[in-house]
């Protein structure tokens, strides 16, 4: 049961929003969609209905993962940045989790963590907050969070509403509750019951952040589940197909355990007698009425329909690429060798866009938790020199090639050709999508969109 929840005890609610007088905006729909989610991820174990042993938002989210970070790469610009290098070394040590959190959840969030052994980031998923108010632009500005500890047979909640108000103040509340069981907070007990806990303070305002002080990474699909501004998790769109993917695979495996076989049984067997005996099990058994004198069983052994499922588990595949946006055959087919970013992002489909969207996600964040711990480190007076701009004091490259920025690059164009290292007719004819790997190909750019120069020439052969 989520912390969360509203919970009971001897008459008491101990819950968040009763600990701080708020409420969770989050619609039901998304609480179930969150909650569904999570689980399609988490499940491991089989139920009567489902086999999760595909396993598909897993793979998916590795995969995606893997492939948005296989090239990336993140330096300071300037030599003796000690405080930006630090930040970008604890930055990449939680990236993996962080991206991964974010595709299951829709969002998670970096918090940073400035403690003894210096600035760390910590990764809070979708069900470890519930955002308490938002602004104008749909960002959060009012958040609740929760931490649990178990110290024998004692559990500690922490509980930590961040604030942020017209004037870019942040204010920290933070409780910390007691309790012997799992399932409710408890009583709260003081900061200094637990001694990681020991330096907090309830309440905390720091002037000046501009924001909860946390850093949102976010998924960027719209969100189809109730149209409000939450996140969507990667695999939301194709859920549906993976519950169906899930309950193919338990009535596969049904097929397996009968023994390939089916038992055909009068149907007087079916019905429960008068002796009150346990009536069988009627996906292994199937009634027939076809002779009432007739009793007993017969044994039908088809063979194993396991082309059939498999085809339909290929297609099931093939249409959770497609609602997501991943390259065609990259989840359905298997002989599919691993390719570096590069390969993929050079690869025509759809594929190509998403993964620049996860790119662009990453440095998004990034970038704004070099911002965020600019202003708290030198309010925890650990950094105390230039203001880090993070657009120019930290250069973060993809590879060759993957995140694609077209104003970017024609601007080196032009670079090179006035520096006589490019043609021109090349970098006009990429800037209008023409052809220009041949001298043919040259001489058409020239002719469409270069006539001085054309001019140029013909003078020169008279």
């Amino acid at each position: 049961m989520s912390i969360f929840s509203a919970l009971f005890e001897q008459g008491k609610v101990y819950n968040f929003e009763q600990a701080f007088g708020v409420k969770d905006i989050t619609s039901t729909a998304m609480q179930a969609a969150i909650k569904d989610w999570a689980q399609l991820y988490y499940q491991t174990e089989p139920t009567q209905d489902e086999d999760p042993c595909q396993r598909i938002p897993v793979s998916v989210v590795a995969k995606l993962t893997r492939t948005t970070f296989s090239e990336y790469k993140a330096m300071p610009t300037k030599q003796g940045a000690e405080y930006i290098d630090t930040l970008l070394r604890e930055l990449d040590a939680a990236k993996i989790k962080a991206m991964q959190q974010a595709l299951i959840g829709g969002q998670c969030f970096l918090k940073p963590v400035f403690g003894r052994m210096g600035v760390s980031f910590a990764v809070v998923s979708r069900g470890s907050y519930i955002p308490l108010g938002r602004n104008e632009r749909d960002e959060i500005t009012d958040i609740g969070m929760a931490e649990r500890t178990v110290e024998g047979r004692i559990y500690y909640t922490l509980l930590e509403r961040r604030r942020v108000d017209t004037n870019g103040d942040l204010t920290i509340e933070t409780k910390l509750y007691r309790s012997e069981t799992a399932q409710i907070l408890g009583y709260e007990t003081s900061l200094g019951a637990l001694e990681k806990y020991a330096d907090l303070v309830p309440e905390l305002v720091l002037p000046g952040i501009g924001s909860i002080g946390l850093i949102p990474v976010r998924a960027p699909q719209e969100n189809t589940v109730d149209g409000s501004p939450d996140a969507v998790s990667v695999y939301a769109p194709a859920a549906g197909l993976i519950h169906n993917i899930n309950r193919n695979e338990a009535q596969l495996n049904r097929e397996f355990e009968n023994g390939r076989s089916r038992i055909v049984a009068s149907a007087d067997l079916l019905r429960t007698g008068s002796d009150g005996k346990k009536r069988l099990t009627d996906d292994l058994f199937v009634g027939l009425d076809d002779d009432p004198d007739a009793v007993g069983m017969t044994i039908f052994s088809p063979a194993l329909r396991e082309q059939s499922f498999l085809a339909r588990k290929t297609e099931y595949l093939r249409n959770v690429e497609s609602l997501i946006g991943l390259k065609r055959g990259l989840l359905s087919e298997v002989e599919t060798a691993e390719r570096t970013a590069t390969e993929i992002t050079s690869s025509a489909g759809d594929y190509n866009l998403t993964i620049i969207d996860f790119q662009h996600m990453w440095e998004t964040a990034a970038r704004e938790a070099l911002r965020v711990c600019g202003v708290l480190g030198r309010m925890y007076k650990i950094y105390s020199g230039p203001d880090i701009d993070p657009a120019k004091d930290v250069v973060i490259s993809w590879g060759n090639g993957i995140l694609y920025d077209e104003d970017q690059t024609w601007a080196d164009y032009k670079d090179m050709v006035a520096r006589g290292l490019l043609k021109p007719e090349i970098a006009v004819g990429w800037y209008f999508d023409m052809p220009i790997e041949t001298e043919a190909d040259l001489k058409k750019v020239r002719e469409k969109y270069m006539p001085e120069i054309q001019a140029m020439e013909g003078a020169g052969d008279e």
